[in-house]
């Protein structure tokens, strides 16, 4: 099974441009994660800056590329000593399929929060205690992307998979890249967009499109799976509104997202 790294790999072919390949193993009925997409333009911004960390990342979705070929550039807007800003955009077939602002940093393994009393409790379900996710949406349509990723839900947020959501909009669990592959900057703007749609857990709205991601790396994780929190807050206008935490094994928040989507319920 490819690793995370090789599936958002991207060939240098110019002074910021870049090649990439948009694996159809790593869509959901055939349409790209859009963390993942997230992912390969962070790639680009870091291979582009001075700075080797994404910090933020803020997409805009325009269009859906298809599984195959797609062409990214990183524009550099400005360098500065501690923190760089870029637009990044990814294109196929001369359309504009995702735009992003990118900051890029250094980020030192050896600082701690000094507060983090504004933060949801974390869980204290053990990974081992996960419900494994299985590879299909409720409607029994293939989720390709869930054969390469591993997602373990704690025991209260699975009642979806069997008809039996809670009425939350809140999915709680652990989430864990191919071959157990360790989480990176890249790798963790994926993470924020990898869980099913919380709204799930109120009723099942089969594919909800990512209009808007915007992600926030706080930290470098420590090795293995991650804990995702995954919140819905208001659904109004057939667009609906989340937020992503992520949490390493050692229980400091790496990573944090909140998004704009489309949905139809009811």
């Amino acid at each position: 099974m490819p690793r995370f790294a090789d599936v958002s790999a991207l060939t240098v072919t110019g002074p910021g441009r870049f090649d990439g390949e948009v694996d159809p193993e790593w869509t959901i009925g055939g349409k790209p994660n859009g963390g993942y997409l997230l992912a390969m333009l962070g790639r680009a911004a870091a291979s582009t800056s001075q700075h080797e960390h994404v910090i933020a990342a803020s997409a805009h979705f325009l269009h859906s590329p298809a599984p195959g070929p797609v062409a990214i550039a990183a524009e550099l807007l400005r360098a500065g000593r501690s923190a760089s800003q870029l637009r990044v955009q990814m294109r196929q077939d001369d359309q504009a399929c995702v735009e992003a602002l990118v900051t890029t940093s250094v980020l030192d393994r050896a600082t701690s929060a000094y507060w983090d009393g504004g933060l949801p409790a974390v869980s204290d379900v053990a990974y081992e205690d996960g419900v494994p996710l299985v590879p299909h949406a409720p409607n029994g349509m293939r989720v390709a992307i869930m054969e390469q990723i591993e997602i373990r839900f704690e025991p209260d947020s699975s009642g979806f998979t069997t008809g039996r959501p809670r009425g939350r909009g809140e999915l709680r669990g652990w989430l864990s890249l191919p071959g157990a592959e360790p989480f990176d900057p890249v790798s963790l703007l994926f993470a924020v967009d990898a869980f099913p749609p919380a709204t799930f857990d109120l009723e099942f709205a089969g594919w909800v499109p990512t209009l808007e991601l915007t992600a926030y790396v706080r930290a470098l994780p420590a090795p293995g799976p991650v804990r995702v929190l995954q919140r819905a807050q208001l659904i109004d206008a057939q667009r609906v509104d989340e937020s992503c935490f992520v949490w390493d094994r050692t229980g400091r928040l790496v990573a944090h997202g909140t998004q704009l989507a489309g949905i139809r319920l009811g």
